[in-house]
């Protein structure tokens, strides 16, 4: 007889498998907290479903049929098993071996990923970090598709995301080593006669609309003569030409002398963006998912001790 699973109401396999093991319908009643009758109701329920008597009365006990012993295993597992997957074991850093994936622009994979990285091997030794880049969201959907575990950046927007701002990062114009610029303190007009690399990491959602409003806000011309998916890219083509390229300044800070680049002396137009960690509300409570962000928020933060972060409002 073949019967599908879901024309089983599953609250009659517990009454049948505390009735097999009380072996008693008033017994199993008291631990069920219900009548007798009730008991009594479900096991007539089940041989209907099931066309088996499942128990005999012997006495003042009852007897199970073949088919109930047959069943009883199966029914006792699959109980056990709910209920473990159902209460929330403590979570356990140094045994955790899972894979955490988090979403970062260039920038902050050479600057936040390797002190994040640390933190990663130090307290989750037998996790897995997987980074990828922030236009990976393009291409993988929302936070909410479950391939990212974690956005570090300029926050997005969606339903069910929740974002904590981090930091505000400044961003700061550079020129190779050597340039003509270097050393000068440059005019307004010297500024705007300066050719540009601009940065566009997802198209559609460029850097260089923040840039582009700044310089316009202060009246100055910007000539972009390139285009570049990576801010690594527009300080490795800084380094090599005489084009100049706007860039966070944790960049030229931590990763500076290897890209031989260096800041510009000049009225740069003011621009900061806030850092935010960003992710979706199906991981908001999860342990492991919320020992993961305290890592990457201390990673972040590590080079900025005593520093408040932004308000949701800067």
């Amino acid at each position: 007889m073949s019967i599908q699973i879901g024309a089983i109401d599953l609250n009659l396999l517990l009454v049948l498998h505390t009735v097999l093991s009380e072996r008693s319908v008033v017994r199993a009643s008291e631990r069920l907290h219900v009548t007798p009758s009730a008991i009594s109701n479900s096991l007539a329920r089940l041989r209907v479903l099931l066309g088996d008597p499942l128990v005999t009365r012997k006495g003042r006990g009852i007897v199970p049929t073949p088919r109930a012993l047959a069943l009883a295993p199966a029914i006792g597992r699959g109980l056990r098993e709910m209920e473990l997957a159902l209460h929330e074991v403590p979570f356990e850093p140094l045994r955790c071996k899972q894979t955490f994936t988090l979403a970062a622009a260039d920038a902050g994979q050479l600057t936040w990923v390797p002190r994040i990285a640390a933190l990663v091997r130090k307290e989750l030794p037998n996790a897995h970090l997987r980074v990828v880049g922030i236009d990976s969201l393009v291409s993988l959907g929302d936070l909410g598709s479950g391939e990212v575990d974690l956005h570090l950046g300029v926050a997005g927007q969606g339903t069910g995301l929740h974002t904590e701002p981090l930091l505000m990062e400044r961003t700061v114009l550079v020129a190779r080593r050597g340039h003509p610029v270097q050393g000068k303190r440059l005019s307004p007009r010297a500024l705007g006669g300066l050719r540009h690399v601009r940065v566009e990491m997802v198209p559609g959602k460029s850097f260089r609309d923040a840039v582009g409003a700044a310089y316009a806000r202060a009246g100055i011309p910007r000539e972009v003569v390139m285009t570049v998916p990576s801010f690594t890219a527009a300080a490795a083509v800084v380094s090599s030409t005489e084009l100049v390229a706007t860039v966070p300044e944790s960049l030229v800070v931590e990763q500076g002398a290897r890209f031989t680049v260096q800041t510009v002396d000049a009225p740069y137009p003011s621009h900061s963006v806030r850092i935010s960690m960003c992710w979706h509300e199906r991981t908001q409570l999860d342990p492991a998912a919320r020992y993961f962000r305290e890592l990457v928020r201390r990673g972040v933060l590590s080079r900025n001790e005593g520093r408040s972060p932004p308000d949701a409002g800067g």
